[in-house]
């Protein structure tokens, strides 16, 4: 096999790869867009309190999402922000 062919299947490997990585991300985004909207219209008040820590814990992660990423979350599951007031 020459050098070339070579090349190219390690070209056409790492697109695969890339293409791959690109369509997990999305589902992540779907996800953390999902989680952020639940959150959002969680009612703390009929919250059962062993479910406080893992709810805490949810926040958290999506607070540490930057503010894009955050919307492109949003907008992968149609989502609009919601302001608190």
């Amino acid at each position: 096999m020459t050098q070339h062919v070579l090349h190219e299947q390690e070209i056409s490997m790492l697109r695969t790869e890339i293409e791959m990585l690109m369509n997990e991300r999305k589902r992540l985004l779907k996800v953390a867009g999902a989680a952020a909207v639940f959150v959002a219209n969680l009612d703390t008040e009929k919250l059962p309190p062993e479910t406080y820590e893992s709810a805490e814990m949810l926040s958290k992660c999506l607070n540490e999402i930057s503010e894009d990423t955050l919307g492109e979350a949003l907008d992968g599951v149609k989502a609009e922000p919601v302001d608190n007031p």
